[in-house]
């Protein structure tokens, strides 16, 4: 017990260090601080708030390396998620005053290599559709989340996504058409993503301290760890490495540079009297959009009249004021850029953990002491949510057991399950196992499967600091083929389409150009003839009159799958002298058995 309170005033002492506000209006900002963190199990928090082109406030509670003690401060680094969306679309703002871009014509004239699956969406998105979420594609976040692959490689990924809605029908947040604007400006530019940004906001905003990857994140000697919450214990999170996603939420910055950026947007897009941002730009990005949702005030949230999307910023009213604001998650970091633009106020809360309400607590109780407002207990009131919230998922979890068929075993022997499962828009996953159960890797994700019934598993993240609980499973279909082979896994990854499906790769096995001869020859199948002939190299090809040739794929002993018919393959069969003179067809109508022409 002695032991656990010396930790205790450990954790808690790195609070005295954090630079107390000046500014009456933000008295007793500490002491709040110190009790949300302390509520949230949260590691710590940079703060930074500004007024027309003035600081109020940059600092730090808490600590951004709990395990070493070491404190925040104003120059501590946080990953600030997709509050980079804004500085991207500010690109496309500059490139629209240098005459390079219109918003209102397709992407496409300008971006030919970005196509959608369905060509009406290919043909009309404009710009302003990607920057404001109304293309008619939801995230597909798990596309992307989690990958090791290239910017260009998740471009051409998009051809593949299944719309839910269509063009400008609704509002849906989509983190690739943020990497798409972010291709663009290169493309216009003739410079990469990282450079423009550094050029044309960094430079001219002094935010030399800020960069735009987790490995740069590293080398900075103020940097944050980020960490999660589990049981109320604080765990260290491993880094995410987002660079190929960077377009949509890969800056890193500090409390007091990003109160520069803050400062730039409530005067209209200058900094020390010079247009950083264009007035046109910004004018637009703080205006709406795309409606986000269409509601009137409730009695549960009686100041919230309408949500709306301008350019990479949240739009709403907060308690009778004009709300600008983005939020950002990524693996142990939590943030939210906030403006109030008819009141010149900005507020910044940079946070190293991950999924957190710790922003939106303290960034409310700071505006409402900036603009003047009656206190509310907001710490409180998302402490309830959350109650809410964890009741909500066990009881998820309990109905989702009584859909459990018990008693019931996998189809397979856990092995027959292993292989390499691929999605043209979502990549490649490896199903092994390990310590006698299934396991899943998904580019940086791993997963523990578990047999929930039949062929359905239920698969939990076994990233660090990534731990699921029980309710926060998600379910892999297995599904056989005709022969009664693991053929493919389907599961939902964006909630808004039908399953995603990762079709099985067959290994090819390698076969010599004399062994193929022996399955050479004429047969008959009924009143149809097939000829099999070995070409180049060393190719089994099927002639089928009235069809073109097919090409057979050797995947095991004696039998080849066609290589453009899905679910097509013939099985070769040897007499008692070892003689192949027959062959079965198995198709999805059946299997057909062919005797070799004497």
């Amino acid at each position: 017990m002695k032991k656990l309170f010396v930790f205790a005033l450990l954790f808690w002492s790195a609070f005295s260090f954090a630079q107390k506000p000046t500014d009456k209006r933000l008295a007793g900002l500490d002491t709040f601080v110190t009790k949300v963190l302390k509520d949230w199990h949260a590691a710590g928090v940079g703060i930074a708030v500004v007024e027309k082109n003035k600081i109020v406030y940059t600092g730090g509670f808490g600590y951004r390396d709990v395990e070493n003690k070491i404190p925040v401060t104003e120059n501590t680094q946080f990953a600030i998620g997709s509050c980079t969306k804004a500085f991207t679309a500010s690109l496309l703002g500059l490139a629209v005053k240098d005459g390079k871009l219109d918003i209102d014509k397709p992407v496409t004239d300008y971006l030919p290599e970005l196509k959608f699956s369905k060509e009406n969406l290919t043909a009309h998105v404009t710009v302003r559709d990607m920057m404001c979420h109304r293309t008619g594609l939801p995230r597909h976040d798990l596309a992307w989340y989690g990958s090791s692959t290239s910017r260009d490689t998740l471009l051409y990924a998009i051809r593949f996504f299944e719309p839910s809605a269509e063009l400008r029908q609704i509002w849906q947040y989509n983190n690739f058409m943020f990497l798409a604007q972010g291709v663009l400006a290169q493309k216009l530019y003739g410079k990469s993503w990282e450079s423009l940004i550094k050029e044309k906001i960094f430079d001219p905003l002094e935010m030399k301290n800020s960069n735009l990857s987790i490995t740069d994140l590293e080398k900075y000697p103020d940097h944050s760890v980020g960490y999660n919450v589990k049981n109320d214990s604080i765990k260290r999170m491993k880094y995410m490495n987002i660079d190929a996603m960077g377009p949509a939420g890969s800056i890193n910055s500090t409390p007091k540079e990003m109160a520069n950026w803050v400062i730039t947007w409530v005067n209209g897009g200058k900094f020390n009297n010079k247009e950083v941002i264009p007035a046109m730009h910004v004018q637009q990005a703080m205006s709406s959009q795309m409606v986000i949702a269409g509601s009137l005030p409730d009695k549960q949230n009686p100041d919230v009249n309408f949500a709306n999307y301008g350019f990479g910023w949240m739009l709403t009213s907060y308690r009778s004021h004009y709300r600008v604001e983005h939020g950002g998650n990524i693996d142990g970091f939590s943030a939210s850029t906030c403006l109030f633009p008819g009141d010149s106020i900005g507020i910044v809360i940079l946070s190293n953990q991950n999924g957190s309400s710790v922003p939106a607590i303290i960034r409310n109780f700071i505006a409402d002491r900036m603009l003047g407002l009656s206190y509310r207990n907001w710490n409180q009131q998302r402490l309830d949510d959350a109650a809410k919230a964890k009741k909500a998922a066990k009881e998820r979890m309990n109905s989702d057991s009584a859909n459990q068929k018990l008693g019931t075993k996998p189809s397979h022997a856990l092995n027959e399950y292993e292989g390499t499962f691929k999605n043209d828009g979502y990549g490649k996953v490896v199903v092994s196992t390990k310590d006698n159960h299934l396991q899943i890797d998904y580019g940086q994700l791993n997963f523990r499967l578990k047999h929930y019934h039949y062929d359905i598993f239920n698969a939990y993240p076994t990233n660090e600091g990534l731990d699921a609980d029980e309710e926060d499973a998600t379910k892999i279909d297995f599904n056989t083929n005709l022969k009664g082979e693991i053929e493919s896994i389907a599961v939902t990854l964006e909630p808004a389409v039908n399953p995603i499906v990762f079709k099985k790769e067959i290994k090819e096995i390698k076969i010599d150009k004399a062994e193929l001869a022996k399955y050479t020859g004429i047969f008959e199948l009924g009143p149809q003839t097939i000829k099999f002939d070995v070409r180049g190299e060393g190719v089994l090809w099927a002639s089928i009159a009235g069809q073109p040739d097919y090409e057979l794929v050797p995947v095991k002993k004696d039998e080849f799958n066609f290589k453009i018919l899905n679910g097509f393959s013939v099985r070769f069969e040897a007499d008692d002298k070892g003689a192949y003179n027959t062959a079965y067809f198995i198709q999805p109508n059946g299997t057909f058995k062919a005797i070799k022409k004497k």
